[in-house]
């Protein structure tokens, strides 16, 4: 930076700002928590170093990502992007679930409202079969009752929570 005002890093680590300093074009001085974060989780030392290392066309998004680690790591101290990742990829199980569990539904009830779905041209199923898909569709009414604590026994057409 050299003439106006010195950026973030610099202003921080209370240094002279030169034309060629590798901080300057991603710390500006407008917004110096930016590089405050960045320097509490990785020191400045090991951010020049890394910035330094890597072609000067990907140094932005390498210093998006570092901020994106250092704001985790301030937020969750152990497990930091990891932590936020695995509770998303969690979310998206459970969502995937769901989706499972109402489309199963779906299924049911169409079975159940198309008479001829049950004709000729479908498999029929004798009695122990015909035991062990009751048995599943229980098993996906427990798994859509989303563990919240009650437990819902439901036909296709019917909900209620035994417990609250």
């Amino acid at each position: 930076m050299g003439g106006a005002s010195p950026c973030a890093s610099c202003k921080l680590l209370r240094r002279r700002c030169a034309k060629d300093c590798i901080f300057a074009p991603y710390f500006p001085s407008d917004d110096p928590h930016k590089f405050a974060i960045v320097h509490k989780v990785f020191g400045a030392s090991n951010v020049s170093k890394m910035l330094q290392e890597i072609p000067v066309q990907q140094r932005a998004d390498a210093v998006s990502s570092l901020v994106y680690e250092a704001n985790a790591r301030v937020r969750d101290p152990v497990y930091g992007c990891v932590g936020a990742i695995s509770f998303l990829q969690n979310q998206v199980s459970q969502l995937q679930m769901q989706l499972a569990v109402a489309q199963a539904e779906i299924l049911c009830i169409q079975m159940q409202q198309d008479p001829a779905a049950t004709g000729p041209t479908h498999l029929q199923l004798d009695q122990h079969q015909q035991l062990d898909v009751n048995h599943h569709h229980q098993y996906l009414n427990f798994a859509a009752s989303g563990g919240n604590g009650g437990v819902m026994i439901q036909d296709p057409l019917k909900r209620e929570y035994l417990w609250t």
